[in-house]
């Protein structure tokens, strides 16, 4: 009977795994052909570190595909190092779809000259591919993983991070194209944001995990050292099953994919629950240097 419950759940594993890729896939390549049919044959700009990678493409005549690779290494090396492996190969994969279709698309004619129906429709489709790849733990834009990390560290959201570095690259790209370039990138940027945030659910919002365990330690310990997240341990009893121990852990929406990895390797049996979170006071999520301090 476990065999069967086993084998079971390693073809839904299987099948969520396919799955989830094959949608990376698909919002890779939906990225890349609302940048280069819509947004960039007008100058409309991305932010992060694919917007830097445009400014300097325009400038330079450097391959916009082989930029965001290379620009985008480093920061995809700091999210490896918080984020985990499984991370790490998501970004990679969609990284690599992402420069591949970047340079396909570039034998395509662009969808409309006219300026502010590529503003809509390119931000619009961009945030539908951004927030596929967020969705199922990944990103196309180190700029994301960078802010996530630097959000443990500061008083500032993973939203409000990003926003600062946009502004810059925003102000760079109405020096040199022009203010009206900008505003239309900024418009860009606000249309791409709430769609991702309507298909991902949020970059930067938090989710409450209740994981039902009876390795509640070495999950704990675990958890840590993948995701940074401290967890808070309650004594629980169920009706049949007994003494068990209630794991509690605030998260962002990019790191349900890695917290379902853990749970599933360290242990199956294990019940979780993953609520919505509307407001936090104090400081739940907590840095490691914060952490290190108090030990």
């Amino acid at each position: 009977m476990r065999g069967v419950i086993h084998l079971a759940k390693t073809k839904n594993r299987s099948f969520f795994d396919f799955l989830s890729l094959f949608l990376l896939t698909v919002g890779s390549i939906l990225s890349a052909f609302a940048l280069n049919t819509f947004l960039i044959p007008n100058t409309i700009l991305d932010g992060g570190v694919t917007g830097i990678a445009i400014i300097i493409s325009k400038m330079t005549k450097m391959s916009l595909s082989t930029l965001v690779l290379v620009l985008n290494i480093p920061l995809i090396y700091i999210g490896y190092k918080h984020l985990g492996k499984s991370f790490l190969f998501r970004t990679i994969y969609c990284m690599i779809i992402f420069s591949l279709s970047l340079s396909f698309f570039e034998l395509f004619d662009p969808m409309t000259e006219e300026v502010l129906l590529a503003t809509i429709y390119g931000g619009a489709l961009l945030g539908i591919g951004v927030g596929l790849i967020i969705h199922f733990g990944s990103c196309i834009d180190g700029t994301e993983s960078v802010a996530i990390v630097l959000s443990k560290e500061l008083n500032l959201s993973v939203g409000q991070i990003v926003l600062f570095f946009n502004l810059i690259i925003y102000g760079i790209a109405g020096f040199i194209f022009g203010l009206d370039r900008a505003m239309y990138s900024l418009l860009t940027y606000v249309i791409t944001f709430k769609v991702t945030d309507f298909v991902s659910e949020g970059l930067e919002q938090a989710k409450a995990a209740l994981i039902i365990t009876e390795k509640a330690t070495s999950l704990s310990k675990e958890i840590y050292k993948r995701l940074g997240r401290t967890t808070t341990t309650i004594k629980g009893k169920g009706l049949i099953s007994g003494e068990k121990e209630v794991l509690y852990c605030v998260i962002t929406r990019m790191e349900i994919f890695e917290l379902r990895r853990i749970i599933e390797e360290m242990d199956e049996s294990a019940f979780v629950t993953i609520l919505e979170v509307s407001d936090i006071i104090g400081e739940h999520i907590k840095s490691t240097k914060k952490i290190r301090r108090l030990k």
